[in-house]
Parts: C-alpha cells; sequence; structure tokens
C-alpha cells in the first residue's frame, strides 16, 4: 500500500511543487510545460449589457431573448448579465457616503443579480436556470440538459474586490467577470452584445467622426490607449495572460441576427484578439 507521503508515484514537476516553494519563479516556470485542459470547449459566454440592452426593457430585452431561444438547439450558452444604471446610481451615492471600493462591488453585484433574475424569468418556460457562482459545479447539467444558464456577472470578489489606480470606481465588473467564466472554463466564444457596432476610435454617440474598428490585437489596442472604451480594460489586461480565450467578440444586441451570426463564426461587430496566441496557434 502507498503511504500518502510517498513522492515516488509523482512526476519530477510533482517531486518539485511538493517540496519546493510555490513562489519560486524556476517552478512557476515550469508548470507553463503542462498543456491547458478545456473543461467545457463547446460553451458560448455571452454578456447582456446592463445599460445597453437590459436598461431598455422590452424593446431590446425581448428580441434578444426569442434570438438566444432559436439558438439553444445549436450552441450552448452561459448568459451572464450586467449591472447598468441602476449600478452608476448606487456607486454615486456609497462614494459620496465615502464607503470603499468593496462595498462598491457588492452593491453593483446585487444589480447584475437583478438583472439575471429578470432574465431567468423571461426564459423560464425554456426551463433556463440562474446559478451562483457557488452553484457552477451544476454548469454542465445544466447546459446538457436546457442548452443554457444564466449567471450574474459580477467577479465573485465583493468585498475583496482590488483598489483602482485612480478613484473608487470597481475595475472590475461585469466584462471581465464574464470574461473571467470563459478563461476558466475554456469556453469556445466570448461574445458581448452592446447596443453599438462594437469598437470605434471614440464615442460613437458623442461622436459623429468616430471610426468603426472592425478587427484589432489588444496589444494594438493597449498601446492606443483611447479615452473610450467598449470593454472595461481590465479585460484587455486579462487576454495577455490568458490561456483560452485568444478573441473577444462585440455585436450589436439591438440588430436582430447579429448574436446568432457571432455564434455561428461570423466576423461581425468588433473582434480583439491577442497576436501573441495566434503567432503561437500560427507557429
Amino acid at each position: 500500500m502507498v503511504k500518502p507521503t510517498d513522492n515516488t508515484l509523482l512526476t519530477e514537476l510533482g517531486k518539485r511543487l511538493v517540496s519546493g516553494s510555490l513562489s519560486d519563479a524556476a517552478i512557476q516556470s515550469a508548470t507553463e510545460a503542462t498543456p491547458n485542459f478545456a473543461i467545457l470547449p463547446w460553451v458560448n459566454v455571452v454578456k447582456i449589457g446592463g445599460q445597453s440592452i437590459m436598461d431598455r426593457g422590452r424593446s431590446a430585452v425581448r428580441p434578444v431573448v426569442d434570438e438566444i431561444v432559436a439558438n439553444l438547439p445549436r450552441h450552448k450558452m452561459i448568459l451572464g448579465t450586467g449591472a447598468g444604471t441602476r449600478a452608476r446610481h448606487v456607486y454615486s451615492l456609497a462614494i459620496d457616503l465615502g464607503l470603499p471600493v468593496g462595498v462598491l462591488t457588492v452593491l453593483g453585484t446585487a444589480v447584475a443579480w437583478q438583472n439575471a433574475q429578470m432574465l431567468q424569468y423571461l426564459l423560464a418556460q425554456h426551463g433556463i436556470a440562474f446559478i451562483e457562482p457557488e452553484g457552477f459545479a451544476s454548469l454542465p447539467h445544466y447546459l446538457m440538459e436546457r442548452g443554457a444558464v444564466i449567471c450574474q456577472g459580477m467577479p465573485p470578489y465583493k468585498l475583496w474586490e482590488a483598489n483602482p489606480e485612480v478613484g473608487r470606481i470597481p475595475p472590475e465588473r461585469t466584462d471581465t467577470g464574464c470574461f473571467l467564466i470563459a478563461e476558466v472554463f475554456g469556453a469556445r466564444r466570448m461574445i458581448y452584445l452592446k447596443d453599438e457596432d462594437g469598437l470605434y476610435t471614440a464615442d460613437p454617440k458623442k461622436d459623429p467622426h468616430a471610426e468603426h474598428i472592425a478587427r484589432i490585437s489588444v496589444q494594438d489596442l493597449l498601446a492606443r490607449d483611447l479615452n473610450d472604451l467598449v470593454v472595461e480594460r481590465a479585460v484587455l489586461e486579462l487576454m495577455l495572460t490568458a490561456r483560452h480565450i485568444k478573441e473577444i467578440q462585440f455585436v450589436n444586441g439591438l440588430k436582430p441576427g447579429q448574436l446568432t451570426a457571432a455564434l455561428d463564426g461570423m466576423p461581425v461587430g468588433t473582434i480583439i484578439y491577442n497576436a501573441a496566441l495566434a503567432r503561437e496557434t500560427a507557429a
């Protein structure tokens, strides 16, 4: 009988992990040699914008719900919700009261949770369930049985959200939370539903001369340091170290058919890709 403390069955890397320090740079580098296993490589993570979609009410939300239902037979989806305008209101009050970033994150999470609940009720007749992060172990079952699940988009940091370099707005919000879900599960696609056709050189709602960017590398986008972005800056920074998600896509959820096109792999909207991962794949 092998003793629990017997290291003879461990690989060379396993022995180094057991005997060495987990903060050793050489050991951390050695772990890169192990392939990354994609847990749910056939699932698509779809983030439904809070302010851009949910806050617009029936006229915007119902067509998105209908398109989701139409795609259930062909595409598995994890549906994440944004927080939207109500989160901005509560952030304003909390900052005025002098509350810290962690508390703002808890409040923003509550608003995203409300939007997830509303989306669940709209999809209830199709058996689509809402799952909190604590219940993610059940994700595969719900996906295989019903084709989709719903979650709120905020990362589960809550009080432990890191402070931003400037100000007190939580830097990692619902865009980031949905990206992390896609990355951890090794998802097929990460799609963001917005109220614009993707990324522009400036805010198209304010600048009529803003130019649409159909495809751009995350490295180039960060180098441009645009004042207005279609996604949280934290997502772009996470893309640089992502193992699974090579690109993210932004489509106009107010235009029927855009989500379907993205799920089918069509180059609609804007695609932001990691040039470093693309080179590795080509090699």
